[in-house]
């Protein structure tokens, strides 16, 4: 079994700097505050694509969104104490040693999640890391996972796409895969359930021997 993996929510605990840096950034562009549980809905989209999914009414503009998303994001990081979920480096490491294929793809630039894993002495253990501007579409549209399944030479039947958001499982599902929604991250479990998972579990590592 060959996995890929969601970032955000599903390997790391990110979600406190990102719901202080929405904050920040709708505060700062003036827009109407939003609730804990719906600036947790945009963790898993792409920032350039963040602001009129978060305020579909509105006439904002995605690109300063992400603009100002960035520049608040830089700052409060300095301060940030992010830390991997329970289980995920262990979970990595046996599923490394036991020979199976391991990728990413994620919402986050590429940049700063290879900053991440370099961070954690892991990215040299993915085999394929793909961001969010590394394709054309992000999620929930396919194109992040079939990249993967391309350049490895992957079948779609052999792998498990694993992500904490309904997104990942839409992903997942429309490329053919397996997946697993984990529901300790960032989505609500009505959301990963309507997005029809294979698989839902509570911790990280129980997706070995799915």
């Amino acid at each position: 079994m060959n996995y890929i993996f969601d970032f955000d929510g599903t390997l790391m605990d990110t979600s406190g700097v990102i719901l202080s840096t929405i904050k920040a950034t709708v505060k700062e562009m003036n827009l109407p505050e939003k609730t804990d549980d719906e600036c947790r809905s945009i963790i898993g989209i792409r920032t350039d694509e963040a602001g009129k999914y978060l305020y579909p009414d509105l006439d904002i503009s995605n690109r300063r969104f992400a603009e100002v998303f960035r520049s608040n994001y830089d700052r409060l990081k300095k301060n940030a104490h992010e830390k991997t979920f329970p289980g995920v480096l262990e979970t990595l490491t046996k599923l490394r040693e036991g020979g199976h294929g391991l990728a990413i793809a994620s919402s986050r630039r590429l940049a700063s999640l290879t900053d991440y894993l370099d961070g954690l002495g892991i990215k040299d253990w993915f085999k394929l890391i793909v961001g969010a501007d590394s394709v054309k579409k992000g999620k929930p549209d396919p194109e992040p996972v079939l990249t993967i399944l391309t350049a490895l030479g992957w079948k779609a039947e052999d792998t498990l796409v694993v992500g904490d958001a309904d997104v990942d499982i839409l992903m997942g599902n429309a490329a053919g895969c397996n997946t697993c929604a984990v529901t300790y991250g960032n989505g609500s479990l009505n959301t990963l359930r309507a997005a029809g998972p294979d698989y839902m579990v509570d911790s990280f590592n129980s997706i070995i021997g799915l």
